[in-house]
């Protein structure tokens, strides 16, 4: 078990963590929560030894290992993005190298009776035997399936890291991290760059990972997925709960609901005693009685009530403008980068009031699809017809970073403000809690989670009859990620909205579209909807359903298998892959027979003598290790097909 004891952190006045103490078991899922500024990602820090704190400590098994994906990553350039992934199998990689010069080595000696090369053979052999157990001949195949269910192509295998964004690049080194499999895998905000389907696949992966995993994450689904247990920091201080957030939530304010009714208690108590006090105190007779009740009382332990910081943003879009009965009307829309077609003769056409939601693999132009409706940049092929007097409010994924950070929050406000509203402007500061000197801050020294807010608040300064949202929820903590939801739901116009967050799109919009081989794939009803609709919670199992028959790589069994489904599979697909499964399985126990006869000459002392016997009876076996590990993986496909 890793834990955590006395742990102290003080930033000058601030007290971060007050004497925290927590323990993670060997196989526990945890999720560490609180709002932001209050300690998660530096607690993290300090478990993964990264910094250190002011007081307590952290004590790990001896031998264990710790794998951290933190926000600020750096690759190094000049490999591969599957050069980059196999990296986390330096180990193995080290026996390969090893194996390599033992070959070369015995390609030109020719003392075979001496000792050393006696001791020679014996260590080729056991490297041999080593990296076949801890899948040495199947790494890169490891690694493929891993990159795919992160959503990488395989046409990237081969791209160099520094042509991906940082998104990208942070898949890498998830890949990376769970590749290694620690003993304790932190992770923080995993999900931020990831789309939809990543994250059910990350999800599917973690649900069944036999190590301890700490997470920070801002999305509620990923958390009541993933995790068992909830950290709160809150205050200073860490509670513990043996629950996913959810639940969490619900036994917090039963948690907060008691400390308060115990606190009022425990407050009459004292004043009733105070006052029996007080008046004893003014008879002589009685004043011995007095001060033992005194001393009684001031042995109490007092109850404190933590001062929660409750406070959430008051969030309200103005009244949508008159409009047209057609809010935009898209025709043939294509978008080429170069080279790169990113969207292929698309059409869309919004309707007054339709609420609709773009989904999809990142990459496959949601953003760009968005971008073009509202004239941000310009297609290359086809056009756009804005209706009868529509007005655009448009929320950027990177408006936030895109804030001007030399200028003071009021002054950001008053470069978009019209002129009506510049009286307000403080009081919308204050809406969104910026109070008092806050507004005189530079946007610089903001957080992510503050600037977040401060795009959002320049956006409410116009009305607008279209609202059109990138990512919204990006650095918005649960609170305001709550309150955005009900502004937007509360919205009396139309709305385009960009998000991989399920727990958000639930119940928010009418209509999904899904962005999938530069095509438009439309569905009606929400996200989940749409998902229980193709009876698959990885929505990109969907691609592989219908390609596997032309590609094994891309079978389902690279992706972690979902819960039970009835099969929908008909009766000549059922014997098919039965008749697949049982070929497999005799063709598996054929080759595990083989290899034992291999593995049995090669424990013969005078079987080394012949370098010739040994070289032909090596390369047998990596054969046939190899062959094993490709019919272990159809024998896979076609179980999980058949099982549903």
């Amino acid at each position: 078990m890793l834990s955590a004891t006395g742990i102290y952190q003080q930033y000058g006045d601030r007290v971060l963590f007050n004497q925290a103490s927590f323990v993670i078991m060997a196989r526990d899922k945890v999720g560490l929560v609180g709002r932001n500024g209050a300690g998660k990602s530096t607690m993290l820090k300090i478990i993964a030894g990264d910094m250190g704190c002011d007081e307590g400590i952290i004590v790990r098994p001896t031998g264990s290992t710790l794998g951290f994906l933190h926000q600020e990553m750096d690759l190094p350039t000049g490999r591969t993005v599957m050069e980059e992934t196999l990296t986390a199998f330096a180990h193995i990689q080290e026996m390969e190298d090893r194996l390599a010069e033992l070959n070369k080595e015995m390609e030109v000696r020719t003392d075979y009776t001496s000792r050393s090369y006696s001791d020679m053979l014996e260590e080729f052999t056991n490297v041999t035997e080593r990296f076949a157990l801890v899948g040495g001949i199947t790494m890169e195949a490891e690694a493929e399936k891993f990159l795919k269910g992160l959503g990488f192509a395989q046409a990237d295998f081969g791209r160099q890291t520094t042509e991906f964004s940082g998104g990208w690049q942070m898949r890498i080194e998830l890949a990376k991290m769970l590749l290694m499999r620690p003993d304790y895998l932190l992770l923080d905000e995993p999900t931020n760059h990831l789309d939809i389907e990543s994250i059910i696949w990350l999800e599917n992966w973690l649900s069944s990972y036999a190590g301890a995993v700490v997470t920070i994450s801002h999305d509620k689904q990923f958390l009541d997925n993933v995790t068992t247990r909830t950290l709160e920091i809150e205050l200073g201080k860490v509670y513990d709960y043996k629950a996913n957030y959810s639940k969490y939530v619900e036994l917090q304010a039963e948690r907060r609901e008691k400390s308060e009714a115990a606190y009022e208690n425990q407050q009459k108590m004292i004043v009733e005693k105070e006052r029996t006090i007080s008046r004893f105190m003014a008879k002589a007779t009685k004043t011995k009685m007095a001060q033992s009740m005194q001393k009684q009382l001031d042995k109490v332990e007092r109850i404190e009530l933590d001062v929660t910081n409750t406070a959430v943003m008051n969030l309200r879009f103005p009244k949508a403008p008159r409009s047209g009965a057609i809010t935009l009307h898209a025709r043939n829309i294509t978008k080429n980068y170069g080279k790169l077609n990113v969207l292929r003769g698309v059409d869309l056409k919004i309707d007054k009031g339709d609420r609709v939601s773009f989904v999809g693999q990142n990459g496959q132009g949601k953003t760009t699809l968005a971008k073009i409706l509202i004239d941000e940049i310009a297609a290359t092929a086809g056009e756009v017809e804005l209706g009868h007097n529509v007005t655009v409010g448009y929320y950027a994924q990177n408006q936030a970073e895109e804030l001007d950070g030399k200028k003071t929050l009021l002054e950001t406000l008053e470069e978009v403000s019209p002129p009506e509203m510049r009286t307000k402007l403080r009081a919308m500061l204050g809406a969104f809690l910026f109070s008092g000197e806050d507004v005189d801050k530079k946007v610089s020294v903001l957080s992510g989670g503050e600037r977040a807010r401060l795009a959002l608040a320049c956006m409410l300064l116009r009305p607008f009859s279209l609202l059109v949202l990138d990512e919204p929820t990006n650095h918005l903590d649960m609170a305001s990620k709550d309150m955005l939801k009900q502004a937007v739901l509360n919205y009396d116009g139309t709305l385009i909205v960009v998000s991989h967050d399920r727990e958000f799109l639930a119940d928010l919009t009418q209509r999904t579209i899904e962005f999938r081989d530069h095509k438009l794939h439309e569905h009606l009803g929400d996200i989940n909807f749409y998902l229980n609709k193709r009876k698959i919670d990885n929505m990109r199992a969907v691609e592989l359903e219908k390609s596997k028959a032309d590609d094994p790589s891309l079978s389902t069994s690279s992706v972690p298998a979902a819960a039970p489904k009835k099969s929908n599979l008909s009766h000549e697909e059922k014997r098919r892959l039965e008749k697949d499964v049982g070929n497999a399985e005799r063709k598996i126990e054929r080759l595990e027979k083989d290899i034992a006869k291999i593995h049995l000459q090669m424990s013969v002392p005078d079987f080394y003598n012949d370098a010739k016997r040994v070289d032909k009876t090596t390369a047998e076996l990596k054969t046939k290790q190899g062959e094993l590990a490709e019919i272990m993986e159809k024998w896979e496909e076609a179980t999980m097909a058949l099982e549903g």
